[in-house]
């Protein structure tokens, strides 16, 4: 504090200065903290509604084609589950097209 700034104010209140000028930044750090949060979650959920909207043509599209819960366990109704076979993907460490080729030839060999 400037020497200039104590001869200015008296002495109880330059105390009362001292001691509460830290507590009042504190307190407008967490007043402007508040404020400031709640702008960067608005931000959020603004951003949030502008990629959640659907594209016009695309709605239009869902309108006309409704798939309801119904038709789908028709399909699955149909489905015949007593004859399928149990295909597996190649691993992270196998080439896929490796795979193919062995798949391939042992299915060649099965049918013949």
């Amino acid at each position: 504090m400037s020497p200039c700034l104590k001869i200015i104010l008296p002495c109880g209140y330059f105390r009362m200065f001292l001691i509460c000028c830290p507590k009042a930044s504190h307190g407008l750090y967490l007043i402007g903290g508040s404020f400031g949060l709640r702008e960067f979650a608005q931000i959020r959920y603004d951003v949030h509604k502008l990629h959640g909207k659907v594209d016009p043509a695309l709605k239009e599209k869902l309108k006309q084609n409704p798939v309801t819960l119904e038709s789908e366990y028709e399909k699955l109704e149909k489905s015949n589950f007593d004859n399928w076979e149990n295909i597996r993907g190649p691993s992270l460490w196998e080439d896929s097209r490796t795979v193919q080729k062995q798949r391939r030839e042992a299915l060649r060999l099965k049918t013949e």
